[in-house]
């Protein structure tokens, strides 16, 4: 469990610098979050 979260928060991290870089990297980190869970959802 503690690892999913440090995981989660390091993905987080280095998102947040890569839309700060190229803000338009967000659609695609939205679209592909939406499409992960959606399938998560699903099983």
């Amino acid at each position: 469990m503690a690892f999913a979260i440090t995981l989660s928060a390091i993905l987080a991290i280095i998102a947040g610098i890569i839309i700060l870089i190229w803000p338009r990297f967000l659609n695609y980190v939205v679209a592909i979050y939406l499409i992960i869970v959606g399938i998560l959802a699903l099983f």
